[in-house]
C-alpha cells in the first residue's frame, strides 16, 4: 500500500509540477532574443510567477517521493510505473492547458499504459 501511495505522489507531483511550470512559462511568453540581458529579464519574470513556484514545489515533491520509493521498491517496477505520468500528463494537458491531443498521441499513451500493466503483472 505504501508503494502505491508513494507512486501516486511521484506521478502527481512530477506531472503537476510540469503542468504548473508550463502554465507559468506560457504566461511569461516566448524567449525571442538569446542575449544575456534578455535571458536575465525572462528569468526574473519567471521568478515572479506564482505558478512557477507551485510547479517547483510539486516537482520537488515528486522527486523526493521517487527517492523514497526507490529505498524500498525494485527499480525494475518503479521506473516503468512512473511512466503512468504520460497518462496523467496527457489528461492534464487537455484539461488544464487546453491542448489538443491527436488520436495517435492517445494511442501512444495507451501503449505506454499497457506496457506498465505488463510490468506490474510480471
Amino acid at each position: 500500500m505504501r508503494t502505491l501511495l508513494c507512486l501516486i505522489l511521484v506521478i502527481l507531483g512530477s506531472t503537476g509540477g510540469e503542468v504548473a511550470v508550463t502554465h507559468a512559462m506560457k504566461q511569461i511568453g516566448e524567449i525571442q532574443i538569446f542575449f544575456p540581458r534578455a535571458l536575465l529579464g525572462f528569468f526574473i519574470r519567471a521568478l515572479k510567477e506564482k505558478w512557477f513556484w507551485i510547479g517547483v514545489g510539486l516537482l520537488a515533491l515528486g522527486f523526493f517521493s521517487l527517492l523514497t520509493l526507490l529505498t524500498w521498491a525494485e527499480v525494475s517496477l518503479v521506473i516503468p510505473a512512473t511512466a503512468l505520468s504520460f497518462v496523467v500528463g496527457g489528461l492534464a494537458a487537455k484539461l488544464f492547458l487546453g491542448e489538443h491531443l491527436a488520436p495517435l498521441r492517445w494511442a501512444g499513451i495507451a501503449l505506454v499504459s499497457l506496457g506498465v500493466a505488463l510490468v506490474a503483472l510480471g
